[in-house]
């Protein structure tokens, strides 16, 4: 039953779901494998006493078929150091937790309707070559990234687009709201996190307005919300007001073979016009309504003009992603009239594929700094090669500055992240930690001329195992202000030194280093 209050439109009682986000949280199924581990050498130990011999010897040969088949596959470096370790260590529940989150079972028939529909894409929204020329004239480095960028999925560079950049989260709230009033065709929405409460409650009240006007209102979030906010059975609650909805990827109690590749983008789409994305979940600490950890500093961005078509087109293509896709059309949008200066590429990031568009968009732009890259991220957990691009942009002569959180919402991750903090300040690289409170933006800005905003975190699970999206921005206006927001931020954080390191808490420091083996599955 809906419930209206000062904070909008409510489905549901308060205090649901707390034992449920303990019972089927990230963890749960490390803690099912490890449990299962101990029964089966428990009861190997006390049934099979008299073959323990020919058991250890079996668990012998079973390890070192997978350590060699580690040494020779397509794994990362510091992946491969993580699995061996596991499986010499643990060889039942290291094999099986290797098979579930590295193997593709229950994922094919995913992987191959997302592959037929970039197929689709490219007849929806071809590449205008006069802008990728334009580009090359005043940017060829960045051309040639776009160009890569374009091979992978189907992502355009577009001019004709209006960005306007977010410094907090609350700012975006605002002018969503707006956007939503004035939507005439439809409202797209894909998030991570939808919670109910204030945000989510003031945006109901329009969406169920809208729909009865005949807008047609889709909301997609993903599947791990029904054991952590949300219930299930939500979205037929949402059905009841008039609004579409769906759940990617439902996590079924216990073992689920999606469990480890969760839709983490922030997408907002308005009549193809207007498009948002950036950090900004639906739940009220991403306003500063509540604190959990201080005040939340998150950064989002809102396009308007052409470059929002592509932003739709990855809605769809998710919406569609649980079904067989025959076509993939977008609705006519009205014509906008749009003066911007410089270029815009949306782009979408998938673990179904081995391109790893978000790590090489960093890199790319770390390797062709001339100047500075400023960054925000809320985590630091990365690979050996992330690390010495880092370091060797800053051995160069980059000014590389990266902000991170005072105040952690995720204590492994932060011990882990302060792992990485001696060697990267060796190199130069400068650490700030925002000391109001926490930091949630994934933003990198660079030289002035070129940016990215969105979805993409600075750890294994966004750079590897998340579907992703962002927005590559080149010589707009609103790189100005990306700018502008760091080095304000900058003035609230604290600068991490030698020193500082030395006197960081014992237990952090044993922390990331006894975790910093099973860093690629934070």
């Amino acid at each position: 039953m809906s419930m209206h209050n000062d904070d909008g439109l409510s489905l549901l009682e308060k205090g649901k779901n707390g034992l449920l986000r303990v019972l089927f949280g990230k963890m749960g199924i490390v803690l099912l494998l490890l449990a299962l581990q101990l029964v089966i050498l428990f009861g190997i130990f006390f049934r099979f006493e008299q073959f323990l011999p020919h058991i250890y010897g079996g668990a012998t040969v079973f390890t070192v078929i997978m350590v060699l088949y580690l040494i020779n596959s397509d794994l990362d470096p510091t992946a491969k150091i993580t699995w061996m370790v596991l499986i010499m260590l643990l060889p039942v529940f290291g094999g099986l937790l290797y098979l579930f989150t590295e193997k593709e079972w229950g994922h094919r028939a995913m992987k191959k309707r997302l592959k037929d529909s970039v197929a689709l894409e490219q007849k929806e929204l071809p590449q205008e070559q006069q802008t990728m020329d334009m580009l090359k004239q005043v940017d060829a480095g960045a051309a040639n990234m776009c160009r890569y960028v374009s091979s992978t999925g189907y992502y355009p560079v577009y001019q004709n687009t209006a960005v306007t950049y977010f410094p907090l989260g609350e700012m975006k709230f605002d002018k969503l709201m707006q956007e939503m009033e004035a939507a005439k065709q439809y409202i797209y929405l894909e998030y991570f996190i939808i919670e109910e409460g204030h945000m989510w409650g003031k945006m109901l009240d329009v969406l169920v307005r809208k729909a009865a006007e005949g807008v047609d209102i889709r909301v997609l979030y993903d599947g791990t919300l029904e054991f952590t906010r949300l219930p299930k059975g939500y979205t037929q609650m949402l059905a009841e007001l008039g609004i579409h909805a769906k759940v990617f990827s439902k996590v079924t109690p216990i073992v689920s073979t999606h469990y480890n590749y969760r839709d983490h983008r922030k997408i907002a789409v308005i009549d193809g016009h207007t498009a948002f994305t950036g950090g900004v979940n639906i739940s009220d600490e991403y306003i500063n309504w509540t604190h959990p950890y201080g005040h939340w500093k998150d950064t989002a961005v809102m396009l308007k003009g052409e470059a929002a078509q592509s932003f739709a087109l990855m809605f769809l293509q998710m919406w569609n992603l649980d079904q067989k896709q025959e076509h993939l059309e977008l609705p006519e949008i009205p014509q906008t009239n749009v003066t911007s200066t410089g270029f815009v590429m949306p782009y979408g990031e998938s673990p179904l594929d081995d391109h790893k568009v978000g790590k090489r968009i960093y890199i790319d732009i770390l390797n062709r700094a001339q100047n500075y890259v400023y960054i925000m991220t809320p985590y630091l957990i990365i690979d050996a090669e992330m690390e010495n691009t880092l370091k060797y942009a800053a051995k160069r002569g980059i000014d590389v500055t990266m902000i991170l959180p005072g105040i952690p919402d995720n204590p492994a991750a932060h011990s882990l992240a302060r792992t990485h903090y001696k060697t990267l300040l060796d190199s130069g690289v400068k650490i700030l930690e925002y000391t109001p409170g926490y930091v949630h933006a994934k933003v990198m800005v660079a030289d002035d001329q070129e940016a990215v905003v969105g979805t993409i975190n600075f750890d294994y699970r966004s750079l590897y195992h998340h579907f992703e999206c962002a927005a590559y921005l080149n010589r707009v206006d609103a790189i100005s202000e990306i700018k502008k927001d760091f080095l304000e931020t900058a003035t609230k954080c604290q600068t991490w030194n030698y020193e500082m390191l030395r006197a960081d808490k014992w237990y952090i420091k044993a922390m990331g280093r006894l975790l910093k083996v099973i860093a690629p599955l934070m």
